[in-house]
């Protein structure tokens, strides 16, 4: 058997693994749904943190979520895999986050990720480069910056986005080519001229 083989073989028992614990969750099990909370909990704080850049908030959202998926399993198409579906209910609730912030004026938290390994150099470098991409990013309206952050930090295309915020894709796609737009322009002010065509996902 071969590497992928065995990858293989592995995914298609965890498949089944969640598969059975959705099931036992429809049939009122909800002792099952501690399956996907081992699972899912690691990937979906990761998620909701680079939305929110505050670990309490983060955590919360996670929690929710999961509570949202009891509440709504029945509505979860069994053919689909279950990850897509949990992180698009994450990035909503994060997305509802921020913009009960910015409702009220609070400013996000930003952290720092320490650059292991990285000579003190290289760590200052990388770390000049991030705080400028996070004040850029800052310098977006919230609903471009949540999908940028998720088209481009997060691997979600752009049916994905538009699946957790309720808008249409082509909407996504237009707000992902004005906010690296206005990226470039913060960024690099020289470079105004060009344009960057954003990936029907």
């Amino acid at each position: 058997m071969t590497v992928g083989d065995a990858q293989a073989q592995t995914e298609d028992l965890d498949r089944r693994e969640e598969y059975s614990a959705i099931v036992r969750i429809r049939s009122g099990d909800a002792e099952a749904l501690g399956v996907l909370v081992r699972r899912h909990t690691g990937p979906a704080l990761s998620l909701a943190y680079r939305l929110l850049e505050n670990r309490q908030d983060a955590e919360d959202v996670v929690q929710e979520a999961f509570m949202a998926v009891l509440i709504n399993i029945d509505s979860f198409d069994l053919g689909r895999p279950f990850g897509p579906w949990f992180r698009t209910i994450v990035a909503n609730k994060a997305h509802n986050v921020v913009k009960s912030k910015a409702r009220r004026g609070a400013e996000p938290l930003t952290g720092s990720i320490p650059a292991g390994g990285a000579s003190p150099d290289r760590a200052a470098e990388r770390s000049d480069t991030a705080a400028r991409v996070t004040r850029a990013l800052e310098q977006l309206p919230e609903d471009q910056r949540t999908m940028i952050r998720l088209f481009e930090l997060e691997g979600f295309t752009s049916g994905e986005i538009a699946e957790s915020l309720g808008i249409a894709p082509g909407t996504v796609r237009w707000h992902l080519h004005q906010a690296r737009s206005k990226l470039r322009s913060i960024l690099d002010p020289k470079d105004t001229g060009k344009t960057t065509e954003v990936a029907d996902g």
